[in-house]
């Protein structure tokens, strides 16, 4: 035997060693780690209590207030505080009584009986629409939910057969578009709902007057697209719920893929859903120690330990300003789906902002991930955010402040990502009032934000970002999405019309250039939509190598009922609008959004939470299952032994030939967007290329690069850091909702 094979076997010996004895530590929770998941169980149950009233989204204390004024006013309040009071009572889920209060305000206003001018007889008018709207969504969407509920275009089981609401919502709405400017927001947004209460009918569009009627374009995909249907049904995965956190990933190391929820209500609990091998889910919340482990907004997984199986931190407090010192969990996993969370063992579970955004990344290179938290500050709350470094001991250190990455914006997305190739990840942050930040890692521990010498603070109020290559040039460009417009901007947008006094922006493309520098290209690639995305995510839906993305609306006004939209990308030279052509423009939330192969056909599919902010707008979750393309995708799950374990920041290039030409795609290992967190196994697609010529792994702390050559597709496989082994992990193709 050569020195080099002796050497290799060693090394081997050794990786094996280590991973058995980290599993065997990993296997029983010391005992400061059971008192941490106590302590915050605990924690948790004391939010839970104080937002029963105290919770601005979810706690009744301010409804109380204006209910009580209107009561003592009685016939003497003004339009304002019954407006008010009735928009609290719809928020809480108590449609009937907002009702009752907009009707007796709108009668007395044309009565002559209650002062106002057209702008506040309008608002009155415009919300008791949305108020029958919302009766119509309860009697039909939530009460009696089928696969197509709430997906334009609106037919068969989506049509309301309880009419009532919608009916009574459409008088409403004619009489704001009769009142109001053809320019104006309230116009053109009376004007969009006015059309989806008559698609909810079955009367559009021959029942909308031709001079009020949203243009059939508007229900119309860019491009063809096959149908996804929406199965989550089948699966056991419609749970009806409010907006959360999502992650899809293999939990308990049995290669399928499994599934984390979090809901945002203080005592909305977190979700572990199994997956059975078969196509169905089981909830094994209470089996995997996550009783209590409550009011998560936002979750994202990694190994931060090094043990071989995905952990979890699970962010809180967000949009509550000084009320949201809610503290942030890390679950660690225990290998077989079981977790405790150590955050107080870690280190930092006694610091506490709101926060909905995080990423991982090894920004040291020493082989352990680490963790940045991007937190809500305001003139209300000094929120620095937070950057974790991994000691490699299973505790952190915030070094946020001497790496110069505090941030002190309303962090709304963050992403890791080499974006000039010189081995050290850099960050960027969206905030949504305050110019986006691009953190260039100088080394040592420190940061430089050139985002306003490459001029890529804008937009100014943005959401959900990542680091992605969409053109496959193999370099690494930036998406961030802006945060500022609504259904009257849609309106206006397929209407042609300019809103006036209106100040909204538009989605940036980032294109880099590997050197570090950046043009935007959204206009260039049809990103000139006015979408209003909060969870957001990416993945190849057919296999061809390019990335498309999906984008969810997430606002928390009911009004904005716009459609979620999913962009199929054209050969990197253009993005198509393909919503309505594949199944996916949905009305609800779209709060949290996955791409995953949930039956192991080789294709992606895409879960996404649906659910509101307010306790008055849950909906079920959406699984929608790809028909197939006729492509064919190699799934590769990386190991590191001396990057991170899984391989967070890794590199990879496949290189192909079709149609006789020489092709390349490129993927950076992350879990995708904002929110949503798709798995860390990367679905590689190669189109109707049959076998891939050259495979390339780069690992990010040794910067070596691992080739294989000849690699055959249409399976996955796991390919280990200083291995030149390929091993195929035997995957049961199943039938969702069914036996195999």
């Amino acid at each position: 035997m050569n020195t080099a094979s002796s050497q290799a076997i060693r090394l081997l010996a050794m990786v094996l060693l280590v991973t058995v004895t980290l599993l065997a530590q990993a296997s029983t929770p010391t005992a400061a780690e059971k008192a941490s998941h106590t302590k915050m169980v605990g924690k948790l149950a004391e939010i839970a209590e104080w937002a029963k009233s105290g919770h601005k989204y979810h706690g009744d204390k301010g409804a109380k207030e204006f209910w009580a004024q209107l009561e003592a006013k009685g016939d003497k309040a003004d339009w304002k505080l019954r407006l008010d009071a009735a928009l609290a009572h719809m928020r809480l889920g108590d449609t009937a009584a907002s009702i009752k209060i907009l009707k007796k305000a709108s009668d007395e206003m044309r009565a002559g009986r209650l002062p106002g001018n057209l702008d506040a007889a309008s608002s009155i008018v415009f919300y008791l629409g949305m108020g029958y709207m919302r009766q119509a969504e309860t009697e039909n969407c939530c009460a009696r939910a089928t696969p197509e509920s709430c997906i334009l275009p609106l037919k068969g089981g989506a049509i309301h057969t309880r009419k009532e609401g919608a009916t009574n919502a459409i008088p409403c709405f004619e009489l704001v578009i009769a009142n109001r400017p053809a320019d104006d927001y309230w116009h053109l947004s009376a004007r969009w709902l006015l059309n989806i209460a008559h698609m909810t009918l079955g009367t559009w569009p021959a029942g909308v007057p031709e001079a009020r009627r949203m243009p059939i374009e508007a229900l119309q995909s860019q491009v063809p697209m096959p149908h996804f249907d929406n199965v989550a049904n089948k699966a056991g995965l419609d749970t009806f719920e409010l907006l959360g956190g999502l992650v899809v990933d293999d939990f308990d190391g049995d290669d399928d893929l499994d599934i984390l929820m979090s809901i945002w209500s203080a005592d909305g609990q977190m979700r572990y859903m199994r997956n059975n091998g078969d196509g169905t889910f089981t909830d094994r919340t209470n089996e995997a120690n996550l009783l209590g482990i409550t009011s998560g907004i936002n979750i994202f997984q990694a190994d931060y330990d090094n043990d071989g199986d995905l952990d979890v931190v699970v962010l809180r407090g967000a949009w509550l300003y000084n009320n949201g010192r809610h503290p942030n969990s890390l679950l660690k996993n225990r290998g077989d789906g079981t977790f405790d969370d150590v955050s107080f063992a870690a280190g930092f579970g006694d610091i506490a902002f709101p926060s909905s955004q995080a990423d991982w990344g090894d920004i040291d290179n020493d082989g352990d991930l680490d963790l940045f938290v991007g937190n809500e500050s305001t003139p209300k709350i000094h929120a620095p955010c937070h950057l974790w470094r991994n000691e490699g001991d299973g505790t952190f250190v915030d070094i946020a402040s001497e790496a110069g990455v505090e941030n002190l914006g309303y962090t709304k997305g963050t992403s890791f990502g080499d974006y000039d190739g010189d081995g050290l990840v850099d960050l960027f942050i969206s905030n949504l009032a305050s110019e986006n930040r691009l953190y260039h890692n100088l080394g040592n521990n420190r940061f430089e934000n050139v985002a306003p010498k490459l001029k890529m603070e804008e937009p100014v109020a943005s959401f959900p970002t990542w680091f992605w290559d969409y053109d496959n040039d193999g370099n690494l460009d930036i998406f961030v999405a802006a945060y500022s417009t609504g259904v009257g901007h849609i309106a206006g947008h397929h209407l042609g019309i300019t809103v006036r006094d209106s100040n909204y922006d538009l989605l940036r493309l980032w294109h880099g250039d590997g050197k570090g520098g950046f043009t935007n290209a959204a206009k260039e690639m049809g990103l000139d939509y006015p979408a209003l995305p909060m969870g957001a995510n990416f993945g190849d839906l057919d296999n061809d190598g390019w990335l498309d993305f999906y984008l969810g609306t997430g606002d928390p006004f009911y009004y904005n009922l716009m459609p979620n939209l999913m962009y199929k990308n054209m050969g990197g030279q253009k993005f198509a609008d393909v919503s309505m052509a594949g199944g996916f423009a949905h009305l609800q939330k779209g709060h949290s959004v996955s791409y995953a192969d949930f039956d192991n056909d080789g294709d992606l599919d895409i879960y996404s939470v649906m659910g509101g902010a307010y306790p008055g707008d849950p909906s079920y979750n959406a699984l929608f299952q790809n028909p197939g393309f006729g492509n064919h995708a190699l799934c590769v799950k990386l190991v590191g032994t001396v990057s991170n374990r899984c391989a967070i920041g890794a590199r990879i290039r496949a290189v192909f030939t079709e149609g006789g030409k020489e092709r390349s795609v490129y993927r950076h290992v992350n879990s995708g967007g904002s929110f949503g967190a798709n798995p860390l196994r990367q679905t590689i697609g190669i189109g109707k290329a049959t076998k891939i010529d050259r495979l390339e792994i780069f690992w990010p702390t040794t910067g070596k690069t691992q080739t294989f050559q000849d690699v055959a597709p249409d399976r996955t496989v796991r390919i280990t850091e200083g291995s030149d082994e390929i091993v195929t992990l035997k995957l049961v193709r199943t039938t969702i909702g069914g036996k195999n």
